[in-house]
């Protein structure tokens, strides 16, 4: 469900209607719901969202000067490349245009 923070209506939309948004969504988040004749046809996403590196293996001291990357599961379920400098338990921002990782979220 999509809530309307401002009438708090809801909106359900099923996995096929989300299509790759669902790899970035979290709880809370702003989104833009089109709608098209009172049917929601497009789900807009920031152009960037942090999200939380929930399994990755470690890097090892001296990877910050590398441009070799790794795999990274996100808490939303997505597995993207990320420097090797990037751990498990650290936030990372992602374009939800490309699915690229962008930086390490501060």
């Amino acid at each position: 469900y999509l809530m309307d923070a401002e009438s708090f209506e809801q909106t359900m939309l099923s996995r096929e209607q989300l299509g790759d948004v669902i790899n970035y969504l979290k709880e809370g988040m702003s989104l833009e719901l089109l709608f098209y004749k009172d049917e929601p046809i497009s789900v807009e996403l920031p152009n960037s969202v942090e999200l939380e590196v929930v399994e990755t293996d470690p890097g090892f001291k001296g990877d910050t000067a590398t441009a070799l990357n790794k795999p990274a599961k996100l808490e939303t379920g997505i597995t993207i490349q990320v420097p090797l400098f990037v751990n498990n338990g650290d936030m990372v921002r992602v374009d939800t245009r490309t699915g690229e990782y962008l930086e390490r979220a501060r």
